[in-house]
């Protein structure tokens, strides 16, 4: 991660065959967005409370300061607060990084935003894919509702991915979502579209 965040120079380890420009250096006078903070090392906290307080970084196997300019947008799906107790978290990273918090709940708690993220995820794989799928019937919009997601957008993502690459016709349907949703249920011949995509 030292190198994909920082850069490298040349020799710096085995298979740094040239210079390489971190991210941070690419994102100067810009916003970089780091998520899982939480998961990042002791080591890289103290380095990136470098770039947020003095603006500086070194490249890996480099001594040369780098100033940079940039805005970072952190995200974690753990409590900071939690991990800063059990001494995980730099305590001063964390009001570093503090300065908006942005609480986003669970998609779970959300599901008045299904049915455009449907919506969204629909166009994205159908156009990726070549395919013309615009749609949801009423009854998969339902299940889509009540389901609890634990896996939150990225499970809905894998669903209506995968549903857009097995359905055959323009509307996705129940028998195109993984097993574990169907149940007992069968196709209804008169499911209609409930989520229109243009």
């Amino acid at each position: 991660m030292d190198s994909e965040l920082f850069g490298h120079v040349k020799g710096a380890f085995t298979g740094a065959f040239k210079d390489r420009i971190g991210r941070f250096e690419l994102a100067d006078k810009g916003t970089i967005f780091l998520d899982e903070i939480d998961s990042f090392s002791p080591a890289m906290q103290v380095k990136l409370l470098r770039v947020l307080q003095d603006g500086e970084l070194e490249r890996v196997g480099d001594s040369k300061t780098i100033k940079v300019d940039i805005r970072i947008i952190a995200a974690t799906n753990q409590n900071l607060q939690e991990l800063i107790a059990q001494g995980k978290f730099r305590k001063d990273l964390f009001y570093r990084l503090n300065i908006i918090n942005i609480e986003l709940p669970p998609l779970r708690e959300r599901a008045t935003d299904i049915p455009l993220l449907t919506h969204d995820l629909i166009l994205k794989h159908a156009r990726q894919l070549g395919k013309q799928v615009h749609a949801v019937s009423d009854e998969v919009m339902e299940r889509l509702k009540q389901y609890t997601w634990p896996g939150n957008i990225r499970e809905l993502e894998n669903v209506i991915e995968r549903a857009t690459i097995l359905t055959r016709g323009p509307v996705i349907v129940l028998e195109d979502l993984p097993d574990y949703w169907r149940g007992s249920s069968r196709r209804s011949s008169g499911s209609r579209p409930f989520c229109q995509c243009q």
